[in-house]
């Protein structure tokens, strides 16, 4: 079986039982032989804690949530994509890098982690090579030092994934 998502955004709390019996119904009538069920999806992203010239790499974001607040680069994982090719397109989208992945920082799930709803982000640590720029969602993209990072207030729960990032980095010789 094949599974596809109608992907409707609708307010905090909105009574979502009468659209749920109306598209119910019209599936039914039009496609009888398609079944319609209605469920709250979780969006799947990553992130990235990328080392590059002494330093970490953050994207000042451009939308909306968090505009112009410093935030890790990253994104939507695309149907069919690996994680790991979502991390590395990611990554060349929004900073121009070319990323190596070290190793997995972990799974982070809290259902408020994004006002946008709830967004599980699968987050590496990664070395970059190439020529950094901000692009495609990042305003601007900055190298900065650990000691720089730690007085900035990040964007989503990107504090507390670099916080882990930076003991794994005790760790892995880079």
């Amino acid at each position: 079986m094949d599974r596809y998502v109608l992907l409707i955004k609708a307010p905090k709390g909105y009574d979502m039982a009468p659209v749920k019996r109306d598209i119910t119904k019209l599936i039914l009538k039009k496609y009888p032989e398609l079944k319609a069920e209605v469920h709250k999806c979780i969006g799947l992203t990553v992130d990235l804690v990328i080392f590059y010239k002494d330093g970490i790499v953050l994207i000042k974001r451009k939308h909306e949530p968090f505009k112009n607040h410093w935030a890790l680069p990253g994104g939507f994982v695309e149907y069919g994509e690996r994680v790991e090719d979502a991390a590395i397109r990611e990554a060349k989208e929004e900073t121009g890098l070319n990323v190596e992945l070290i190793k997995l920082i972990g799974v982070y799930s809290d259902p408020n982690r994004d006002p946008r709803g709830h967004t599980v982000t699968i987050a590496f640590l990664a070395k970059g090579h190439g020529n950094l720029r901000g692009g495609d969602d990042a305003r601007e993209a900055k190298v900065f030092s650990f000691d720089e990072i730690k007085s900035l207030k990040l964007a989503f729960d990107h504090g507390k994934i670099l916080d882990d990032a930076l003991r794994s980095l005790r760790e892995v010789s880079l």
